[in-house]
């Protein structure tokens, strides 16, 4: 069980976004960045400057899998 940010890889790549545009779009760390590319467990504050930056609902940059191992 785990989470996942595939949907919020995919959002950078329809917004032709890299890793390092979001990390200045959000003022964050590469740190913070490098977690969610091992799926790991961010800050909601973080998630929430993610949201509000690409105007969404946390389901369209995060998803819960209940048949995934977490790393």
């Amino acid at each position: 069980m785990g989470f996942s940010y595939d949907k919020l890889w995919k959002k950078l790549i329809d917004e032709k976004m890299n890793k390092l545009d979001l990390q200045n779009a959000i003022n964050t760390t590469p740190h913070t960045i490098a977690k969610m590319g091992r799926d790991e467990n961010v800050s909601m504050e973080i998630l929430g400057r993610i949201c509000r930056y690409f105007k969404c609902d946390i389901s369209e940059i995060l998803e819960y899998r209940i048949n995934s191992e977490v790393k």
